[in-house]
């Protein structure tokens, strides 16, 4: 086991710069649009879970005809108090839903791995239970979480960027212009090789030694905001777990969208499940 736990957990999102710093996000992954479009339809009832700054709050609310947004750290709701006043925010566990009533949403959100931070396992599967008490019949809940097996590491970069470099530094001739391009480009190649074999290097020396990789579900400390005691499991786990609270698998995606995921290379995958029942 490990030294964190989850007091040490809440006390970092609980921290006023770590509150600032995800009221400052306002965007969604191609992921998570095309999971919202797809699967919340326009008036909707939605509950939005570990909404924590309120990155989803403004797309999420202008499709509800009623948003509640939820987060345990007090630092978190206040800052989404404060983002969006004519809004509803509540703090509240997930584990522990006991406030709404059954079948009061028609969707559940959990999105920025939000669902892996609810430790340990029973309330975990308390949390996954209010989900599906809360749910409408044919409701879904959207969330994300990490793959205990992304070992693999990439790094991309801005094509783009070495054209207009090539082109401000080649003038009016074509030729140098691709000599430049294929120079900065191998150049670049090697960096992002560079990086990411340190960085597969690093997951390798973490994961391979711990039964989380080798039974596909586990928690381990991530390095974010000083350390966070964090959940990782395949998406086989995920869809059994979900199965034990009577939840179906509609959709997964990895968080690479829309590239193709890999089961060693995806860092973290997007799950849709569905309640029983007839919309």
């Amino acid at each position: 086991m490990t030294g964190r736990s989850t007091e040490t957990n809440l006390q970092a999102y609980d921290a006023p710069e770590v509150a600032a710093h995800y009221a400052a996000l306002d965007y969604l992954t191609p992921c998570e649009r095309l999971l919202f479009e797809t699967y919340i339809p326009a008036g909707s009832a939605v509950l939005d879970l570990g909404v924590g700054g309120g990155r989803t709050t403004s797309y999420l609310a202008s499709r509800a005809w009623r948003y509640v947004g939820v987060d345990y750290a007090a630092a978190m709701v206040k800052a989404c108090q404060k983002r969006f006043p004519d809004l509803e925010f509540v703090v509240a566990d997930a584990a522990n839903l006991s406030a709404f009533p059954d079948a009061s949403f028609d969707a559940v959100v959990f999105a920025f791995n939000g669902i892996d931070y609810v430790l340990p396992d029973e309330s975990r599967l308390s949390c996954l239970r209010h989900i599906h008490r809360v749910l409408k019949a044919g409701g879904v809940v959207i969330f994300s979480s990490h793959n205990a097996r992304a070992v693999l590491m990439w790094r991309d970069w801005n094509r783009e960027r070495l054209q207009r470099m090539a082109r401000r530094f080649s003038g009016d001739s074509n030729l140098l212009y691709w000599i430049l391009l294929v120079l900065l480009t191998s150049a670049r190649l090697a960096l992002a090789f560079g990086q990411a074999a340190g960085a597969t290097l690093l997951r390798l020396l973490k994961k391979i030694p711990s039964q989380v990789f080798w039974r596909g579900e586990g928690s381990l400390v991530d390095s974010a905001h000083g350390g966070l005691l964090t959940h990782y499991a395949t998406p086989s786990r995920v869809i059994a777990e979900l199965a034990a609270v009577r939840l179906r698998p509609e959709r997964i995606l990895g968080d690479d969208y829309p590239r193709p995921s890999h089961p060693y290379a995806t860092g973290w995958y997007y799950y849709v499940f569905a309640k029983a029942g007839e919309k």
